[in-house]
């Protein structure tokens, strides 16, 4: 469908559209908007995908203000935008569609005989496929946390993409951290189906790919919006499509194993860090306090740690997750 309609395009031009996905009860369509930018000469796609989980609206207006910004005359090549690819989460203001609570990030390359999260993933996914030479899934932490915007890269063992390359294009948003995805059991990663995100099943098929998170859930942050519009200038440029030098940092912190850290009492947590700070091995990072005033636990690292998000809803209960960090990390440079 989309190959359909890039052909027909004149070059130098735009066009807006939907992938068909299904329909509603009502018989309202269940579609994927797309904006098409064709250039004036043959070249690589990089495929922007704004939103994945319906709660992390940085990414759909990030894309959206990509999107208005690209004079397709300047264009070498193509630009693809999907703002949302869950539109019924969108609509909902919730990280899954409520029609099955499924997490759209975990069921790519998606399928036509189950529910309509995998009907939303194999619409998606069957026209990146066959378009994108580079994929960025753009996301956020959820609404509870408190961040500074990072990226996210996962390796497809024995694949065609390498790390290097994965990083050189992470850099271009100036990530407070670039994490290599840990899937290995003890490493305190949240258990998930890996397989199934957007940008591994890209790398599946040496498409590079990999995820930026920009801030916090739910909020408009003006600043984090324009971190991933420059740096989607800056991939544009370093793939040849955009005219330019790309800007990056000379060098970026990578973490190489990453963990959740969760409370054993519930209570009110109440932080005493922030995102993007270095917690020593023993210092405490915030405490439980219950309805009546006692502290019942305070929450202290085992080793020297990275603040990539730190829980700003006080609400807890046993078990509940306060913080991601980095626990292994180095500097990464570029030449």
């Amino acid at each position: 469908m989309v190959r359909q309609l890039f052909d027909e395009m004149p070059p130098g031009t735009r066009m807006q559209g939907d992938i068909p996905v299904g329909t509603m009860s009502s018989g309202a369509n269940i579609a994927l908007p797309v904006t098409l930018i064709k250039g004036t000469t043959p070249g690589p796609c990089l495929w922007i995908n704004g939103q994945v989980h319906g709660a992390e609206v940085n990414g759909v207006v990030a894309a959206v203000e990509f999107g208005r910004r690209i004079d397709p005359e300047s264009v070498t090549g193509s630009i693809i935008i999907t703002p949302t690819a869950n539109p019924l989460a969108l609509d909902n203001h919730s990280k899954t569609a409520p029609q099955d609570l499924l997490d759209l990030d975990q069921n790519f390359p998606g399928e036509t005989s189950g529910t309509v999260t995998g009907h939303l993933a194999n619409a998606l996914f069957d026209q990146v496929r066959t378009m994108a030479s580079c994929l960025v899934n753009l996301h956020t932490m959820g609404p509870i946390y408190s961040s500074e915007p990072y990226c996210i890269y996962k390796i497809w063992p024995g694949g065609k993409v390498t790390e290097a390359q994965l990083l050189r294009m992470t850099s271009y948003f100036w990530p407070s951290m670039a994490c290599r995805r840990i899937d290995v059991g003890g490493t305190g990663e949240l258990p998930g189906n890996v397989d199934g995100a957007l940008d591994y099943q890209c790398l599946a098929r040496g498409i590079p790919a990999f995820m930026v998170e920009l801030g916090q859930g739910s909020w408009y942050t003006p600043q984090n919006v324009e971190l991933a519009v420059r740096g989607l200038m800056s991939l544009g440029r370093h793939l040849g499509i955009l005219s330019g030098e790309p800007v990056a940092p000379a060098k970026i912190l990578r973490a190489t194993r990453r963990q959740w850290i969760m409370v054993r009492k519930g209570g009110l947590f109440l932080s005493t860090c922030d995102a993007k700070e270095i917690v020593p091995a023993g210092q405490l990072i915030g405490r439980v306090v219950t309805l009546k005033g006692e502290v019942v636990e305070e929450v202290r690292l085992q080793v020297d740690s990275f603040v990539i998000g730190i829980r700003r809803d006080p609400v807890v209960h046993t078990g509940d997750r306060i913080g991601l960090f980095a626990t292994e990390w180095d500097s990464v440079g570029f030449e």
